[in-house]
């Protein structure tokens, strides 16, 4: 059967930079095997199927893949599927359009915002479906640094220390002293693989962070290195962001009000990314966060399965 699909440039206004994404449309006959399969085929970050949702009041159930495993939940195929859906049902508009969706994900329903704009890159933003929440698990900073190849003076600044957190998918996150050591660090997979603990039964990626960033609006600057996923390094990581918002908010102790945070991603893999990260403080505790960004189709075509 021939399907349609496009492949979208996610967290960027600029073609052939951000993440690229998959959207494989009216996926709803194919089997969870074909799935894993066609997202090997892809060999991008994640793979989307588009499914009817599951609540007839929602836009669409997402299944989303990355060429290792299925993912419960991940920021840029939420935001680039948002857009592009939009930009599909609204394709004859000519003109600009604020709506919401609602994608049904493995990990639940995902409130979307997007905006579509003639002659701009379309953005899109969505509710985290889940707050992030800390697992408290002994971590080793010196084993941690060597994974890295980093010292263990390299490992931490200010408040922040290593810490794992999840929003709907587990992240070992690792500050590091600065720019500089972000860019030089080597991720060696062995060793991580020896040194992190397991969280909901699979090792923990690895988002490394730090503030600053080479683009001048960042606060932070991230690398993501995945654990099972079938690739090396991802140039922005929605759900890493969403896990880093609990960070954030308990070793910097946010006070309460809005805060705005771009995180730049995929410096070091010449694919700039930036992700935006919208926190509400109350009491202490997050309210309620988004996250959000931009997207840019660069290709469509037919799948002949």
């Amino acid at each position: 059967m021939a399907r349609s699909y496009s492949v979208y440039d996610v967290f960027t206004d600029n073609k052939l930079a951000g993440n690229p994404l998959a959207i494989i449309f009216d996926a709803g006959d194919l089997s969870d095997e074909a799935m894993q399969a066609i997202a090997r085929e892809m060999n991008l970050s994640e793979t989307v199927f588009v499914l009817p949702p599951q609540n007839p009041a929602h836009t669409a159930n997402l299944r989303i893949f990355a060429p290792g495993r299925e993912l419960p939940f991940a920021g840029h195929p939420t935001v680039g599927t948002a857009i592009a859906l939009a930009e599909k049902a609204h394709a004859n508009h000519g003109g600009d359009i604020d709506l919401v969706s609602v994608l049904d994900e493995r990990v639940g329903p995902v409130r979307c915002a997007i905006k579509l704009r003639q002659n701009k890159a379309s953005f899109a933003e969505f509710d985290l479906p889940k707050k992030s929440q800390e697992i408290l698990l002994p971590l080793d900073r010196a084993d941690i640094a060597n994974a890295l190849s980093l010292k263990i003076t390299e490992i931490g600044f200010e408040n922040h220390v290593p810490s794992i957190w999840s929003a709907g998918v587990p992240f070992l996150l690792v500050p590091v002293h600065d720019v500089g050591a972000a860019e030089r660090l080597e991720f060696d997979l062995q060793l991580w693989e020896k040194t992190v603990p397991f969280v909901d039964g699979a090792l923990a990626s690895a988002f490394i962070y730090c503030r600053g960033g080479v683009n001048h609006v960042a606060k932070f600057h991230a690398r993501m290195f995945p654990v099972g996923m079938g690739i090396v390094e991802d140039p922005a990581t929605g759900a890493a962001v969403a896990a880093l918002s609990g960070a954030i908010n308990q070793f910097d102790a946010l006070p309460d009000g809005h805060h705005p945070v771009i995180i730049e991603q995929g410096i070091e893999m010449g694919r700039p990314s930036l992700i935006h990260l919208h926190l509400d403080i109350n009491g202490g505790l997050i309210a309620n966060a988004r996250i959000g960004g931009q997207a840019v189709r660069v290709a469509s075509g037919i799948l002949e399965l």
